[in-house]
């Protein structure tokens, strides 16, 4: 596949959670001897047209080895005890004069290329719309709404927003917030499967394997 570069758009690898589930951090986890943070670099970089910012903890010298050769800025997060929206903040800042922003976990361990193609593709679209995954909702409370949840792609007029967004669900309240017409869900089935467990772990060492 050949490499597609954005022009203004920031690529925002987040990688600073605590991995409580898993018991280890989650950017270190090998599938097939490839880190996950190396894995979700390598495929940042087909689209990044510059640097790619990660947000890391402190500490995160075997962070750092794992991008060698890649074109990375790495931004530690002294806050990531306030959750996922304190990354968010912190990727935002350090992309403020891209056009766009495009957050995407460390976790996703299946995510494939031409998912995160698609989502780009329709951000050129229509680039003053959010373009995030849908993420199906079941039971009552919700009526089986879709939201919003990660990867999306944030534009630039909503960045004071997002700046202003606490706890780890706060980005998907500011995207249900939206207007239809502010807001693209798009399915993307490589984007379901994360690592939060060890048993997720194994799962996907065993589905890589056998692909």
């Amino acid at each position: 596949m050949n490499c597609v570069t954005v022009p203004q758009l920031q690529v925002v690898i987040l990688a600073a959670g605590f991995s409580s589930r898993l018991g280890s951090p989650k950017a270190l986890a090998r599938v097939r001897s490839v880190s996950l943070l190396r894995r979700t670099l390598t495929l940042a970089a087909r689209f990044a047209p510059g640097k790619i910012v990660a947000v890391v903890p402190r500490g995160a010298a075997r962070l750092r080895i794992e991008a060698r050769g890649l074109n990375v800025i790495f931004a530690v997060n002294s806050r990531r005890s306030e959750g996922l929206s304190s990354s968010v903040r912190l990727g935002i800042q350090r992309s403020r004069y891209s056009t766009a922003v495009l957050l995407l976990p460390v976790d996703l361990v299946a995510i494939k290329p031409r998912d995160i193609g698609r989502l780009i593709s329709r951000w050129r679209a229509t680039r003053r719309r959010v373009i995030a995954r849908s993420v199906e909702q079941s039971g009552a409370a919700h009526g089986d709404v879709p939201h919003g949840g990660v990867p999306l792609i944030l534009p630039r007029w909503l960045y004071s927003r997002a700046l202003a967004v606490r706890g780890d669900t706060g980005l998907r309240g500011l995207v249900a917030g939206l207007s239809p017409k502010e807001r693209v869900l798009m399915s993307l089935p490589s984007a379901a499967f994360d690592v939060d467990t060890p048993q997720d772990l194994r799962n996907a060492r065993r589905r890589r394997t056998a692909g």
